[in-house]
């Protein structure tokens, strides 16, 4: 799995490629509690690169989520792919986090 971070305007664009599971999702949360350690408090999660997510990445969304809400952040996402918004559909994760089709639309929200 890659993490890129990439300062826009008042977010945190985190685009997220190949796989988190549980060898992977300990390293994207320390990545962002290293960014939110920073002062950073609005994270758009870009996932159209993400092919695959388990328990153990929803996990760690969950957690970096809280995190930020803390400090009076959000979390907000974008481009996710059919089985990666599948798991977010049965997880109930959809309804907990907005989701949005583009990373424009997450812009406007941000």
């Amino acid at each position: 799995m890659e993490v890129e971070g990439l300062k826009k305007d008042n977010a945190v664009v985190v685009k997220v490629k190949g796989r988190m599971d549980a060898v992977t999702a300990p390293d994207f949360e320390k990545q962002c509690a290293k960014w939110i350690d920073e002062g950073e408090k609005v994270f758009i999660l870009d996932f159209k690169a993400l092919e695959y997510i388990s328990s153990a990445g929803l996990r760690s969304i969950l957690s970096t989520g809280k995190k930020l809400k803390a400090q009076g952040g959000k979390l907000l996402f974008c481009n996710m792919n059919g089985m990666v918004k599948g798991v977010f559909d049965i997880s109930g994760f959809a309804s907990i986090f907005p989701i949005f089709d583009t990373l424009e639309q997450a812009f406007e929200k941000a």
